[in-house]
C-alpha cells in the first residue's frame, strides 16, 4: 500500500475578494505522477504554489510526512519546482546552472561534479556543461531546469505547465522522458496543466479541477471512461453529453429510443445526463441500428474519419476507421457498456459542486 506524503486539509484561497479555492482537500501518495487538471482559473496552479509554499491558505492545513508545512518557507520543504518559463542563469554555464542550488548549501566541489554528470545523463544531455542556456533549444533548456531541480534530492517535483512553450513534438518526446525520469527517480510528481492529453499520457492519478473545487479524482482511465459529471465528461477528450430518462434499472431513453444500459440505481422514469464517447458510436445499416440519422460532415483525422450524424435532433460526433459519406443514411448502435449514466445537476452551479475524498 502506497504512503501518503501530502494532504490538504480544508484549503480556501481567495485574491481580490475572488474564491480561488474553496474548502480543498486532497491526498497524494510517495512516488505518484499526479495532475492538476482544468481549465484557466480553476484553481490548479493556486494549489501547486500553496504546496510550494510560494503562496499562504486563507485556511486549512498543508500536511508533508506528518508534519504541519503550511507557514514553512518553500527553501525549507522537501521539494523544487520547475516553471513554464525555464529561468536559467542566462550568464551561467548549464554546469553553474545546475551547481547553483548545491552553491548555496555549501556541498563540497567532487560531490558538486558528480551530481551535475548523473543529473546530465539522467535528462539525457551529457557533455553539455560548459553550454550557455541561449544555445540550447527550448527541449533542452526545459531539461536543465528539470537537472537543476532534482539534483537538490527533493522528495516531490512540482511542474507548472512546464511543456507549455515547445511545439507538439517536443512536448510528447518530453512526455515520455518525464515518466521515465519520474520512474527513475522514485519521487512524487505534481504537475499543472490544462491539456488533457498530457493529463492521460503521464498520470497515475488525475486531479480535475473546476471553478475551485475538485470535480473528479482517478486514474486517467476511469476518469475517461467513467466520468462522475458534465464538466469531467466534456473537459477529458470529445463526448456526446446528451439529456435522457432513466426509464428503469438498465434501461435508458435517449431521444426517444430505448437503449439497454448497464447502470442501477437511478430510480424510475428520472431525467439523468448520458455520456457517450464518439469512438463507441458504431454507424451501421439504418434498418439495424437503435436510431437512424444521416451523416452531415466529414473530416479525416489520419488514425480515424470524424463525422457528424443528425438523428433524432441531436448531433452525434462519430469516430470510426470506416467511412460513411455525407448524405449517407446510417443506423446507430451502442454497446451498453458504453453508455455512461450520470446524475443530472439540479442547478447550474452544482456542476462546481466538490467531491468527498
Amino acid at each position: 500500500m502506497q504512503k501518503e506524503l501530502i494532504r490538504l486539509e480544508n484549503i480556501s484561497k481567495s485574491y481580490d475578494g475572488q474564491m480561488v479555492l474553496d474548502e480543498l482537500e486532497l491526498n497524494i501518495n510517495e512516488n505518484e505522477f499526479v495532475t492538476l487538471l482544468g481549465p484557466s482559473g480553476c484553481g490548479k496552479t493556486t494549489t501547486l504554489r500553496i504546496i510550494g509554499g510560494f503562496a499562504n491558505p486563507d485556511t486549512g492545513k498543508v500536511i508533508f510526512d506528518g508534519q504541519d508545512i503550511t507557514n514553512v518557507p518553500p527553501n525549507k520543504r522537501h521539494l523544487n519546482t520547475v516553471f513554464q518559463k525555464y529561468a536559467l542563469f542566462t550568464h551561467m554555464t548549464i554546469a553553474e546552472n545546475i551547481a547553483f542550488g548545491l552553491k548555496i548549501k555549501k556541498k563540497t566541489k567532487s560531490y558538486i561534479d558528480d551530481k551535475i554528470k548523473y543529473a546530465l545523463k539522467l535528462v539525457n544531455l551529457e557533455g553539455y556543461e560548459n553550454r550557455m542556456p541561449d544555445s540550447l533549444s527550448g527541449g533542452q533548456q526545459q531539461r536543465i531546469a528539470i537537472a537543476r531541480a532534482i539534483v537538490n534530492e527533493p522528495r516531490v517535483l512540482l511542474l507548472d505547465e512546464p511543456l507549455g512553450a515547445l511545439d507538439l513534438k517536443l512536448r510528447q518526446e518530453m512526455q515520455y522522458e518525464l515518466i521515465r525520469m519520474k520512474n527513475e527517480l522514485g519521487i512524487t510528481f505534481i504537475y499543472v496543466t490544462h491539456d488533457q492529453e498530457e493529463a492521460l499520457t503521464m498520470s497515475d492519478k488525475i486531479v480535475v479541477m473546476n471553478q475551485g473545487y475538485i470535480q473528479q479524482i482517478g486514474s486517467p482511465e476511469s476518469i475517461y471512461n467513467e466520468p462522475e459529471n458534465a464538466f469531467v465528461a466534456d473537459f477529458i477528450g470529445d463526448s456526446n453529453i446528451i439529456g435522457a430518462t432513466m426509464i428503469e434499472d438498465k434501461l435508458v431513453d435517449i431521444l426517444g429510443a430505448k437503449f439497454a444500459c448497464v447502470d442501477t440505481g437511478f430510480g424510475t422514469n428520472k431525467p439523468v445526463d448520458v455520456v457517450i464517447r464518439p469512438e463507441d458510436v458504431e454507424l451501421i445499416e439504418p434498418e439495424d441500428g437503435t436510431i437512424k440519422g444521416v451523416v452531415t460532415h466529414l473530416i479525416f483525422k489520419g488514425v480515424h474519419y470524424e463525422m457528424e450524424v443528425m438523428a433524432n435532433g441531436f448531433e452525434w460526433l462519430v469516430h470510426s476507421t470506416t467511412l460513411f459519406p455525407v448524405g449517407k443514411e446510417v443506423g446507430i448502435r451502442v454497446d451498453p457498456f458504453n453508455i455512461q449514466i450520470m446524475n443530472k445537476p439540479e442547478s447550474e452551479d452544482e456542476e462546481a459542486v466538490a467531491i468527498e475524498i
